[in-house]
């Protein structure tokens, strides 16, 4: 694991030159993906290790980064502090694979709060709107006053087992510590009325901000509950019918809520809340099918969401508006683009090949097979997903072009291969699927 670390060390020297070290990135994700990690930790040297989980979330957060140079060239073109924006991604990028790799709790938690500081620049220092400082301040409060709980029971834990190894803890564990070691992550996730804080940041982030949330920061909930559950599984057994019940409410209500967005990014963020609601699902179901359905998901939708919000950049370059009222009738102006998101569409819905459909299969099985009431609201989610993203798609490539719009670019190269390479891994790594099956 720690050749991995000085890999990114290496990467120092050229932060200076964009398309190098976007290059340099690329082909840092192909020699991950050449050298995959087998069924057991492997790499464990002074506190850091990998396992199938942790390969793919680092894989998933270096492509992410690498898509995020490519779809954020306004800020070179117009020289918008291009060193900052590039040594601010270098840390996100350094502090997320720092996360994802630490087999020590303590390390985890403070990794795992050191990602949001650059989150916050990406939404200060290059955001759209004024607002943009409350939807950061949401951001840092919701995510503090979690994660608090979470700190002290780290504590807690020291004292009880004096190691924060985390395949070495066994914990008496009561109802606070379970409740204080799984909040901050359900926020992260986040569980579904505990959201306010995503649209709003996704809303006021640059496309850089909104694809790296989407894409990666909001699996760190995810991957934390199933790093946490290692040693208090036999306890969350008794309220996993709670969560379980809650995320799927909860779900239910924001795919319905979904249906009353007018605003681009804010409809593909509550998307992303109602997939991050399947997830919880999965994991609190503590199956083999729900652990590993959660993790294919989550994989899926990193690489589908930031499409989605590299697409919608696309439009908002070109049309200088997020509205659903005045974007419409791309179908005439850009077919090619059309194309690119009607494909990204039904990929949402989770369409063969996609990793989605994979994901889906499995947390419908493990969800249906830990109960079989959860049908009614598993088809519901299933329906209104469907019908919010026909929705989207339908307001903003057919009908009518705004007439207050004077011209149109086609698009450029740039443009196709970001979206491709978002599209490529997000369908073909289908066939490998027994990367995946082989993490338990």
């Amino acid at each position: 694991m720690v050749k991995y670390l000085f890999m990114m060390v290496m990467l120092i020297p050229i932060l200076n030159c964009w398309w190098l070290f976007t290059v340099s990135l690329l082909i840092f994700s192909f020699l991950l993906l050449l050298f995959p990690s087998g069924l057991y930790f492997n790499g464990l040297s002074y506190g850091f290790g990998m396992d199938t989980f942790s390969y793919c979330m680092i894989f998933l957060t270096v492509w992410v980064v690498a898509l995020m140079l490519l779809a954020s060239m306004q800020v070179k073109f117009n020289l918008n502090n291009i060193n900052e924006f590039m040594c601010v991604l270098y840390f996100m990028m350094f502090m997320l694979i720092l996360t994802f790799s630490t087999t020590n709790l303590l390390m985890l938690y403070l990794f795992f709060e050191s990602s949001m500081v650059p989150v916050l620049f990406l939404i200060f220092g290059w955001g759209y709107q004024p607002e943009r400082l409350v939807a950061g301040l949401y951001l840092l409060f919701y995510t503090l006053f979690a994660s608090l709980p979470l700190l002290l029971s780290i504590f807690f834990i020291y004292y009880y087992c004096n190691t924060l190894f985390i395949f070495l803890m066994y914990v008496d564990c009561n109802f606070f510590l379970y409740l204080g070691l799984i909040l901050a992550f359900l926020v992260k996730m986040p569980l579904a009325f505990f959201h306010f804080w995503l649209p709003k940041a996704h809303v006021e982030a640059p496309v850089s901000g909104s694809m790296i949330l989407a894409g990666v920061l909001l699996k760190l909930g995810g991957y934390g509950m199933c790093r946490v559950f290692f040693f208090i599984w036999y306890y969350s057994l008794k309220f996993s019918w709670f969560w379980i019940v809650f995320s799927l409410f909860g779900g239910l209500f924001l795919s319905i809520l979904c249906l009353c967005q007018v605003d681009i990014k804010s409809l593909i963020a509550y998307s992303s809340v109602v997939h991050m609601s399947m997830v919880i699902c999965g994991i609190m179901t503590l199956s083999y099918f729900g652990l590993v359905g959660s993790l294919v998901l989550m994989l899926g939708h990193g690489l589908c969401s930031s499409g989605l919000f590299a697409l919608a950049n696309i439009i908002y370059e070109r049309s200088g508006s997020r509205s659903l009222f005045i974007n419409s009738g791309y179908i005439s102006i850009l077919p090619l683009i059309s194309m690119l998101w009607f494909l990204f569409i039904i990929n949402n819905i989770a369409s063969p090949i996609s990793l989605n459909l994979l994901g889906e299969c499995m947390l419908l099985n493990s969800l249906i097979g830990w109960s079989s009431f959860n049908m009614f609201f598993l088809g519901l989610m299933s329906f209104f997903s469907c019908c919010y993203s026909i929705y989207l798609y339908s307001i903003t490539q057919h009908g009518f072009t705004y007439s207050g719009i004077s011209s149109f670019y086609p698009g450029n190269y740039r443009e196709f291969l970001l979206i491709f390479y978002h599209f490529i891994p997000l369908n073909f790594l289908f066939f490998k699927v027994d990367i995946f099956m082989l993490w338990l």
